[in-house]
């Protein structure tokens, strides 16, 4: 799988509560959860970000609490991956189980900068800085995770599983 995009930078710890703030978990809508992405990390961040751009962020990403609002949010606004240099498990295995790319690079995370141009290769796990035309290496998925991010997301994976095994 192949994303390309603009960076959006965070630092290390960017919890759940800065994600989406608890204030908005009384809907499940992907578009309005949207709408407040990121908004006590980046109050201005819903407004700037485009289809396929990309988070990059530090240590972390995703601490707190386990809602799964979190990478709903962050996938419905438009970005196409998450990379960062480490994840909280529970958001980790939230962001596969919906289909959202999240991808382990310490390396890209302390060199890449905001508005940097990448390109990310997560069968090859290799980001490359357009901007800066530099390379690094990232952890590349097993194939039953870059099964499930293909079918965007693991209730689709199932789903088209039971079908085959139906016929």
């Amino acid at each position: 799988m192949r994303y390309k995009g603009k960076v959006f930078k965070f630092g290390n710890d960017v919890n759940t509560d800065e994600i989406i703030p608890a204030r908005y978990l009384h809907t499940t809508d992907p578009a309005e959860l949207a709408a407040h992405c990121m908004e006590d990390a980046d109050p201005g961040f819903a407004k700037k970000v485009k289809a396929k751009d990309i988070i990059v962020a530090g240590e972390n990403f995703g601490c707190g609490s386990s809602r799964e609002h979190a990478p709903i949010a962050i996938k419905a606004s438009g970005v196409s991956c998450v990379i960062a240099a480490s994840f909280a498990r529970i958001f980790y295995r939230n962001a596969i189980n919906i289909g959202l790319p999240i991808i382990i690079s310490k390396d890209a995370s302390e060199n890449v900068k905001e508005g940097d141009t990448l390109s990310v290769d997560t069968k090859k796990g290799i980001i490359r800085n357009i901007t800066k035309k530099r390379d690094f290496s990232s952890d590349v998925f097993p194939a039953f995770i870059q099964k499930i991010i293909k079918a965007d997301g693991l209730m689709n994976t199932l789903r088209k599983g039971k079908k085959r095994c139906t016929k």
